[in-house]
């Protein structure tokens, strides 16, 4: 196979991919396998995770259990005891979840990029203005977790959340080919804003869970409120929550997205880049000092 016929294949292959994941209704399919998923028939769960695996290919050694009910069940596996161990460095603002970097960086002003030739601001993404302003010129990270991921996510630093946001939206793909695709991919899917005061510093740090095809809800342990399609948003909650780094904060019911923003003077560590594989617990941002600077 010359090199042309893969380059060719693979673009081949993405758009096959494209077309059957976003161009099907794709509200009506997420709320199908939201239900399907939790069908605890052995046969109906033992067909479905066997077919999830062999696409997927995931590996089931860390989780806490080996039998599951059903193949939500197994999505939303805990890990076993010790399995992500979280940097205990408290200059060290951590992966709140398993994920593949995409974009990250510097926010240009108020624009962060979603795919190379796209972009979106943080005004489009928080819907709210005080929160644009305040990230302004700040950082940014996007963790995407892939369908066989670990799918629970935590707290990155102590800290307290005192308000989530839900913001109603679509359910495209997050996956890289519709990303280079679909303007705006982040802004116009369904997501939630997690604002976290961080103990040490007070300094505020936003993470935005990002739903997407097939990902029928959002569980925080801190709201009770399933967040999902029929959720109407943006609509903010109060809550009171204050968590310890590396506490679990929720998971998603597939997987998905999370974009951590933080303020201008943090700044990224050195193991974070574009398509490294990052760990729940490992270093992402680094923290200031007192001072402002970076540690």
């Amino acid at each position: 196979m010359t090199v042309r016929t893969a380059i060719v294949g693979f673009f081949q292959q993405e758009r096959i991919n494209f077309l059957l994941t976003n161009c099907l209704p794709r509200r009506r399919l997420t709320r199908f396998i939201g239900w399907f998923s939790k069908i605890e028939h052995p046969l109906v769960r033992d067909l479905s995770i066997a077919a999830w695996r062999f696409f997927a290919g995931f590996d089931l050694t860390e989780a806490r259990k080996t039998h599951f009910a059903s193949m939500h069940d197994c999505f939303t596996r805990e890990l076993k005891d010790g399995a992500r161990p979280v940097d205990t460095d408290p200059a060290i603002l951590a992966s709140p979840c398993d994920a593949i970097v995409g974009a990250c960086g510097r926010i240009a002003g108020d624009v962060l990029i979603q795919a190379k030739g796209h972009d979106y601001t943080l005004r489009e993404l928080l819907c709210d203005p005080a929160l644009a302003q305040h990230f302004r010129g700040g950082r940014f990270v996007t963790l995407r977790l892939s369908s066989g991921m670990y799918h629970r996510f935590h707290a990155p630093h102590d800290g307290h959340v005192s308000e989530v946001t839900y913001i109603a939206g679509d359910v495209w793909n997050v996956n890289p080919g519709t990303l280079r695709r679909v303007p705006k991919l982040f802004c116009r899917n369904e997501r939630a804003l997690l604002p976290l005061t961080l103990t040490a510093t007070g300094d505020l740090v936003m993470l935005v869970p990002v739903a997407a095809i097939l990902v029928a809800s959002i569980r925080l342990h801190f709201l009770d409120v399933l967040l999902h399609l029929r959720h109407p948003g943006p609509n903010a909650m109060r809550c009171d929550a204050t968590l310890r780094k590396g506490e679990e904060m929720g998971w998603f019911e597939h997987g998905s997205t999370i974009i951590v923003i933080a303020p201008g003077h943090f700044t990224q560590c050195e193991n974070v880049s574009e398509g490294a594989l990052v760990r729940a617990g490992e270093p992402l941002l680094r923290l200031p000092d007192r001072g402002g600077r970076p540690r």
